[in-house]
């Protein structure tokens, strides 16, 4: 698990962990509850808003900081038996090749070590909060 953006009672928002190089794709979050539950339809109804909503704010809280050209959201549940949601950024001048699992792959992209990721996770932090919301 990488460092953690935000958390409350229900969810926790992590960024992705450097990589064996120190580095990593800056703008990969992965949302999870903190209940255990398998998959998405296994979440109540009060996880599952308290996820939505959560998304939402991460999502926009990319969006204003990084200006990236999409922000895709993935849940997979295929190798973690744990339910959480992927969001993840493309930057914009990504080349058409990098499709949407394929964007961090973009030798261009931009990473960062320890100082970066944390950087990123303080500037997120307040969207996660409710405390800045960007405009529309």
């Amino acid at each position: 698990m990488g460092p953690t953006v935000w958390q409350d009672d229900l969810v926790i928002v992590t960024h992705r962990p450097l990589g064996a190089d120190g580095r990593v794709f800056l703008g990969y979050l992965f949302l999870e509850t903190r209940r255990h539950a398998p998959a998405l339809d296994d979440l109540t109804e009060v996880e599952a808003l308290a996820v939505a909503r959560t998304a939402w704010r991460a999502a926009r809280g990319l969006r204003a900081e990084l200006s990236p050209e999409f922000i895709f959201s993935a849940i997979i549940g295929q190798a973690v038996r744990h339910f959480h949601q992927h969001l993840f950024v493309r930057y914009s001048g990504t080349p058409k090749e990098y499709d949407w699992m394929q964007v961090e792959e973009w030798p261009q992209a931009p990473r960062g070590g320890v100082a970066e990721v944390n950087e990123l996770c303080v500037r997120l932090r307040p969207y996660l909060k409710g405390t800045k919301v960007p405009p529309i």
